[in-house]
């Protein structure tokens, strides 16, 4: 597999295995320590944060919905070096099941990664989104959050 193609399926597969809720597979593709911006998201200042840290506050949230379902395209890649830069379009659909309105939260947006070659391939040391529009019920994010906690609670 030549770099560039190496480079978007490592940047697919974080979407893939987070809606499959493959949380360990998911934690292999990012560096020990990942810069991430979810600032368009959650506002405040990009923060480093340990790459089990980001997949834990995933299950937090993702592992709350009924279902999820990330799609990206429109790949650019460049690269320097042992480094590569990978923006892609985005669109993350979750779905949740309440009684208060609408099951459905979509985002769009894009998504800036910024890799490393290592010795066991191509990893994410640096990710930021960038939404661009929503549309649905944003308050599904809080009850999935809500639903995730009481499970681990059992």
């Amino acid at each position: 597999m030549d770099d560039r193609t190496a480079v978007i399926e490592i940047c697919d597969r974080m979407g893939w295995h987070s809606d499959r809720r493959e949380w360990d597979e998911a934690l292999a593709l990012f560096t020990p320590k990942v810069l991430l911006d979810y600032t368009s998201l959650l506002g405040g200042s990009p923060t480093t944060v340990t790459s089990k840290e980001l997949v834990d506050s995933w299950v937090a949230v993702l592992g709350g919905y009924d279902t999820s379902h990330h799609l990206m395209t429109n790949h650019l890649v460049s690269f320097e070096g042992a480094t590569a830069e990978c923006t892609a379009s985005f669109q993350a659909t979750h779905r949740l099941d309440n009684p208060m309105g609408s099951p459905l939260w979509r985002i769009g947006g894009t998504y800036r990664f910024h890799l490393v070659r290592s010795d066991a391939g191509w990893k994410i040391d640096e990710m930021a989104m960038t939404i661009l529009w929503t549309e649905g019920n944003r308050n599904i994010l809080d009850l999935a959050a809500e639903r995730q906690s009481n499970k681990q609670k059992r």
